[in-house]
């Protein structure tokens, strides 16, 4: 074969590959949509329908129309929202107020609630017993800082929140992975709603709520159980999953009845991995708490709202950080707690029995309490603070750098983020959906290119096409700092094992902090905007880009590194060649899961006056606009799922191909 027929075949191999043929497509397309009519550019008005309209409709008649046994579906949920009440009353006296007595300017507390001493001291016990010092210690740290920074009652109230919706979404969480993992197509059904429920941003579970509950902690229990139900759901069915088949034909050989294999075999087989669901419960429920004062939770929550309506960001860092040393206690001691369950670890010969050792430090530090009243309720003016400290800082920062801050505002504000969101406004409807559905085919089919287009056709019909490309724009540039970002810092963390447990707490703590706790710095830096909105995304979003660039660089083969040291390789060129491309899958999902991080966080973004669909549902909430609200939601999902699907088409391939290349 001569020289020019082999080029030849490269150019008409290149010319007629599957991406040059959707490239001339696409081309071909773009010119037929420019100079056709002005539908194909601008989203027609034909082409809506009013589907917010319908659903607020249909909702409302459901809630006062409906009946349930002759009953008003409303009247049903009330009367299920007075029992929530009672419920979490009853929670709130034993850890927070106490019983009152007496009426107006008379009322005093008859009986004290459970003393600092003695939910502190409980919670310290449970951590040594399962956790041994270390756990110890933290819980006893974190529940200092509480008490001693004055936030001790509210912390209280919340962990009453906290301990009542775990409790719920894990029972009705066991419960749908069960009935999942025994019926495919009911997992089928879960899985596809799950997901659904996982990409719908907070807001949009306390309009429906709202409507059926009122206004109060009983709503904020529903939409917060809601919120934290679908891990529950996910991880109960992969647990189940993984247990061996042998461990199930080992119980069955033994006449266990499928309720006693179950019960008996498989969920404790299951618990270690169990475990992750409770904790994402958790997570998911203290990062719900903040929302759910909004709608009368109280709490740490509360505190928190509180500061960014008056800006005061030392308030509000103190009760974030306050949510913090919650979360870290209630996650570390459930996972000890599980992991000693999972191992069947039993108490040693001549160990008091826990529940014996907690009823009798629960006397002892309640005469403890009775007698010296710091122990019972810590004095105020023992507390201490450092939101002076926080607020000057900040202060001086707007003093000192207002010139700089104001210049860099402008800049990423005219030059960067208003050119982008204007192309993205103008874009034309269909070059977009055409530009998706390609990138889908190209990475996994006509399938995947289906289901991206019917979503995005989805926000299209309902007449949210320009507020979904406003939360397009934002996201973009959020996850492309955060990516750019965050995978640097892991791939240097990779390479020094030293550094890796002080930075994989800190990226704990950075998940755990309240997503509100991210906007009071951007906010009293750069004033509301999308500039806030943008430094409040990325920095929440930072913490899954830092990770999976961290284990992706981890995970390459060492035989690789070996070779590409053989042959000479500098490190740059190491990195460029061998290291990203073996770590490409994993960072691919590192992206998705940045995304997903951005999402969450970009509603509440929307309370510093972004023009998005985040915007768009705050509005719908102020207004109790239930179909609005919940639309304006289901659009957020419909973007998400599509970033979800391509982004795993994506390192789906990118793993079958780094297969190909190493068994080569």
């Amino acid at each position: 074969m001569t020289a020019s027929t082999a080029r030849k075949r490269l150019k008409a191999s290149i010319l007629y590959s599957e991406p040059a043929r959707m490239l001339i497509f696409f081309l071909i397309f773009a010119i037929i949509v420019l100079a056709g009519p002005a539908w194909l550019t601008t989203v027609p008005e034909w082409l809506k329908f009013p589907v917010a309209e319908k659903v607020g409709n249909s909702l409302n008649w459901f809630a006062r129309d409906a009946t349930l046994g002759g009953v008003a579906v409303q009247q049903w949920t009330r009367g299920l929202a007075s029992f929530f009440d009672m419920v979490i009353h009853g929670t709130v006296v034993v850890l927070a107020d106490g019983l009152f007595t007496g009426r107006g300017l008379n009322v005093s507390q008859s009986v004290p609630p459970l003393s600092w001493l003695a939910i502190g001291g409980a919670l310290t016990f449970i951590g040594y017993r399962f956790g041994g010092r270390n756990l110890a210690i933290t819980n006893a740290i974190g529940i200092s800082f509480l008490v001693f920074f004055g936030l001790w009652q509210n912390a209280m109230v919340t962990l009453s929140s906290v301990l009542l919706s775990v409790t719920i979404a894990i029972m009705l969480g066991l419960a749908l992975g069960i009935w999942s993992f025994r019926s495919a197509n009911v997992e089928n059904i879960t899985r596809g709603v799950m997901n659904v429920m996982q990409t719908v941003p907070i807001f949009s579970y306390l309009v429906p709520t709202l409507l059926l509950f009122g206004y109060g902690p009983s709503a904020a229990l529903v939409a917060t159980v809601i919120y934290a139900l679908p891990p529950m759901v996910h991880n109960t069915v992969l647990a189940l999953k993984s247990v061996p088949s042998e461990i199930s034909e080992c119980g069955r050989m033994m006449g266990c009845k499928p309720r006693q294999l179950l019960w008996k075999v498989q969920l404790p087989a299951a618990l270690a991995k169990l475990a992750v669901g409770m904790n994402q419960a958790i997570m998911m429920t203290l990062n719900m708490v903040i929302i759910a004062s909004m709608i009368g939770a109280g709490g740490l929550g509360f505190n928190v709202l509180t500061a960014l309506r008056k800006l005061d960001i030392g308030k509000g860092l103190e009760a974030g950080m306050g949510i913090v040393a919650l979360a870290i206690i209630l996650d570390r001691t459930s996972q000890a707690v599980a992991q000693r369950a999972a191992h069947g670890k039993q108490r040693t010969p001549g160990q008091i029995p826990l529940w014996k050792l907690l009823i009798g430090w629960l006397i002892v530090s309640t005469v403890l309490a009775l007698v010296f009243k710091s122990l019972q309720s810590w004095p105020e003016a023992w507390e201490i603070s450092t939101a002076i400290f926080w607020n000057s800082a900040v202060t001086w920062v707007n003093r000192e750098l207002f010139d700089t801050l104001e210049g860099f505002r402008n800049f990423a504000l005219l030059s960067v983020m208003r050119p982008f969101s204007a192309f993205l406004a103008n874009a034309p409807w269909t070059l977009v959906i055409c530009v998706v559905a390609a990138l889908a085919y190209f990475l996994s089919g006509l399938r995947l290119a289906l289901y991206c287009s019917f979503l995005a056709l989805i926000i299209v019909v309902t007449g949210y096409w320009g507020p979904a490309m406003n939360s397009v724009y934002l996201i973009t540039i959020s996850v492309t700092l955060a990516v750019f970002t965050g995978f640097p810092i892991g791939f240097w963390l990779s390479s020094r094992l030293r550094f890796r447990e002080p930075a994989n707490f800190i990226l704990d703590t950075m998940q755990t902090l309240p997503t509100l706790v991210y906007l009071l710095p951007a906010v009293m830096l750069f004033r509301i905007g999308d500039v806030s909105a943008v430094i409040a995304v990325t920095l929440y979003a930072l913490a899954p880009a830092i990770r999976y660039g961290m284990v992706g660089m981890s995970q390459v083969p060492q035989a690789r590194l070996e070779a590409a040291a053989i042959a000479g390789c500098t490190r740059w060129q190491t990195l460029i060649w061998v290291r990203l491309p073996s770590a490409l899958p994993t960072l691919l999902i590192g992206v998705n899961q940045t995304i997903m991080m951005a999402f969450s966080m970009l509603i509440i973004a929307a309370l510093v006056g972004t023009k998005d669909l985040g915007q768009e549902v705050l509005i719908a909430l102020n207004r109790s606009q239930v179909g609005e609200g919940i639309v304006a939601g289901l659009c957020v999902a419909c973007i998400a799922l599509i970033a979800d699907g391509i982004l795993k088409a994506a390192a789906a391939k990118a793993s079958i191909h780094h297969r190909k290349e190493t068994a080569s």
